[in-house]
Formats: C-alpha cells, sequence, structure tokens
C-alpha cells in the first residue's frame, strides 16, 4: 500500500530557541507561521498540548506529541483519508541558525490516492512553503525565493476561503439604523431622512480568514470601487434604460461615503426616484473577519416602486458577486517578494 512521505524544510539564520517560540504559537489567534488571510486557519480547541483537537478547514488531528520549543506532531482523523501523522520540528544548526522543519506520513485511503497528487498533495505543499516564508520573513525581514502558487492552490484559495451568504440586517449595523428612524423622528446629523419601511432591504455576508483588513473603508473601496466585469457591464446597460423614464444615471457619487464609524460605513445617496443606502460593518474575531453588507432603498413615487422591482431581480446576484470579488482580492496570495538586488556599476 502506498505511503505519502512529504517533507519540507527551510534552513534560517536565527537560533533554535527563536523559532521555537514561534511554533509554539501554531493553532492561536496571531499564529506568526499560518498563511493566513490567504488559507484557512489552523485552530486547536484549546491551549497547544497532547491531545488539544481541530485542523484547517475538513482537514483534521489532534496534537499527539509536543515538545515546547522543539517539536509538535499531530495525528489525523482517518475519517479524511489519511492514516499517519505530520509533524514540525526546529532542529538546532549551530549556534545561530536553525532548521524548521515538516514531514507528513500517512497512508491514503483508496479516494486520497487519486485527490492527492491531483490537488491535495499541490495545496499542501504550497501551504508549507507559505508557511516556511512566513518563518524566514520573521527571522530575517525577507524572503529569498518566495512560494508560487499552482493553480490548484489558487483555485482551492478561492473556493473555500471565501464564504458568502444572505443574512439578516445586523442588529449592530448602527449608522444605518439611525437613517432609518422612526416615521415623524427627526435625523440627526448628516443624515437625510427615509422611510422606516424600505421598499428594498437586504444583507450578505462574506467571511474570511483571520489577518484581512478591518477598516470598513478599504473593503467598501474594494467592494464598490473594482466590481466584477459583469457586473460593470450591467451598470451601462441599466443608465442606457431608465433615463427615457425620468431616472437619473447613476455614477460613483451613489456610493459616495456620507459618515463612518471604526466598524461601520455609511454610504449612498437620494434621487428623485429614490433614496439608497448601504452599509459595510465589519466584525473581526480570532477565527476571521466577518464583512456584512446591508442595503436599504426606499421609492419616492410608483416610477421609483416599478425601477425597485425590476433591480430585486438582478440585486441579489449582483452584491453577491461584487462582495466576493472583494474578499477573493482580499486573500489572494501575496507572498513576501524578495528584495531587489543592488544596482552595479559595469566595469569600464
Amino acid at each position: 500500500m502506498t505511503v505519502i512521505d512529504n517533507t519540507h524544510q527551510r534552513l534560517l539564520p536565527a537560533p533554535a530557541a527563536d523559532v521555537g517560540r514561534l511554533l509554539d504559537r501554531i493553532g492561536r489567534p496571531g499564529d506568526p507561521l499560518w498563511p493566513s488571510p490567504t488559507w484557512i486557519p489552523m485552530r486547536l480547541d484549546r491551549p497547544l498540548s497532547v491531545g488539544a483537537g481541530g485542523g484547517h478547514g475538513p482537514v483534521r488531528y489532534h496534537v499527539s506529541d509536543y515538545r515546547p520549543g522543539r517539536l509538535v506532531e499531530f495525528t489525523f482523523d482517518p475519517r479524511i483519508g489519511l492514516t499517519g501523522t505530520h509533524t514540525f520540528e526546529v532542529i538546532a544548526h549551530g549556534d545561530d541558525a536553525c532548521i524548521l522543519r515538516h514531514r507528513l506520513v500517512a497512508t491514503p485511503a483508496a479516494h486520497m490516492r487519486l485527490l492527492w497528487p491531483a490537488l491535495i498533495g499541490p495545496c499542501h505543499d504550497t501551504v508549507l512553503e507559505h508557511l516556511l516564508d512566513n518563518a524566514e520573513h520573521a527571522v530575517t525581514g525577507t524572503v529569498t525565493d518566495p512560494v508560487r502558487y499552482p493553480w490548484q492552490a489558487r483555485l482551492d484559495v478561492r473556493l473555500f476561503s471565501v464564504q458568502v451568504n444572505a443574512t439578516a440586517v445586523p442588529d449592530n449595523a448602527l449608522l444605518l439604523k439611525a437613517a432609518l428612524p422612526p416615521a415623524g423622528d427627526p435625523v440627526p446629523g448628516p443624515v437625510p431622512p427615509a422611510a422606516p419601511r424600505p421598499d428594498l432591504a437586504d444583507a450578505y455576508t462574506a467571511r474570511v480568514p483571520p489577518g484581512a483588513p478591518t477598516d470598513p473603508q478599504t473593503w467598501a473601496d474594494a467592494i464598490f470601487g473594482n466590481p466584477p466585469p459583469a457586473v460593470t457591464a450591467l451598470l451601462r446597460l441599466r443608465n442606457a434604460l431608465v433615463t427615457p423614464f425620468g431616472i437619473e444615471r447613476g455614477d460613483r457619487s451613489a456610493f459616495a461615503t456620507i459618515t463612518r464609524t471604526d466598524r461601520e460605513l455609511l454610504l449612498g445617496t437620494d434621487a428623485s426616484h429614490l433614496d439608497f443606502r448601504a452599509s459595510v460593518l465589519v466584525e473581526p474575531d480570532d477565527d476571521g473577519v466577518s464583512v456584512t453588507l446591508s442595503t436599504h432603498a426606499v421609492a419616492h413615487h410608483r416610477t421609483g416602486r416599478l425601477y425597485l422591482t425590476l433591480v430585486r431581480l438582478f440585486h441579489p446576484p449582483v452584491v453577491t458577486a461584487m462582495l466576493r470579488r472583494a474578499a477573493a482580492e482580499t486573500v489572494r496570495p501575496r507572498p513576501v517578494r524578495p528584495p531587489a538586488l543592488p544596482a552595479t556599476t559595469p566595469p569600464r
């Protein structure tokens, strides 16, 4: 029966004790080695110790050996299709250098014999080389030969590191809720009044791994400033079709920032046919970052309501595509680049 024996290692110009301290933080919030936000983080159900269980995404395992600063061995849950272990080890190489090594030794189940060489193996190799890049960068400030992502790894990141789902408008989207006061109440500050019951109201959340940006302006710029080409084409078609009906052509001013806090940004505009508000709410935690895009629109008259009836047909896939594109760009692999070689003067 075939056994997978896969090793990655890097000689690092740092004492073993220094690199060992990095290894001791693996699987914890703020882990300096794991390549996040590109990949789903490794998480354990308790501090690093024998018996701690967890994994990364669907790959599950538990700690079967731990020697602080020196070695962490994980044993796979055989239900994932691998029976065996994967181990991180720090090996001293003199007083001022060490080797950080990862070795996977496992027997694959029948389906894994096909998946490993075709997809999982290249992704595993990429994760480990990126992790070793992070270790090298942590101790030297640069990386000599950054990892290159094969198509299998890029596809995996795009499919599994980003999740986008419909959700309820969050209770803590306070700026958006302030823009929709009870009928008859005055609206303080710069936010114009809007009806308490919008004609269009929905919300979508993107979930990305830890390490992603937490500034709502950064996310708003990514969502509205760089839409997918298909969405751009739809907006151009929309502008061409609505003018005969007295509806203003849309431009970037429709997504102008109205106000913001550290975690939420409110944008939108008022037009003759409707008032539009969107909230970008960013909520980070130890395991990732949630970005919720909530939309409210209030029609002023029959034409506005008819317009929103048509918009409802396209709004969910358009918003989902915009949010997914922004999230995918956030987790796109950005390996540390090596320093530029110094310019040399040719001999005379």
